[in-house]
């Protein structure tokens, strides 16, 4: 799914849309995977209205950009 949204225009994001949101910015993950972090943690803050996890994209943004490793030039570039 290719949907972009703009960051300030959505204040939350379900689950779904989460995944749909960060996707569109080039980050591969699924419902399921921000599923099981917010279970385990290490996953991007969220809220709950109703029974529902709700996200903030600037938050969702925020969490996958320290995910990422610096730019590299070569696979035996020490991390």
């Amino acid at each position: 799914m290719d949907t972009e949204y703009p960051v300030n225009s959505i204040r939350v994001l379900t689950r779904d849309a989460a995944a749909a949101f960060l996707q569109g910015h080039g980050y591969p993950i699924t419902p399921k995977r921000l599923a099981k972090l917010a279970h385990e943690g290490g996953g991007p803050i969220y809220r709950r209205w109703g029974s529902r996890a709700i996200y903030s994209p600037a938050e969702l943004l925020k969490w996958a950009e320290t995910r990422a490793s610096d730019p590299r030039s070569s696979t035996a570039a020490q991390p």
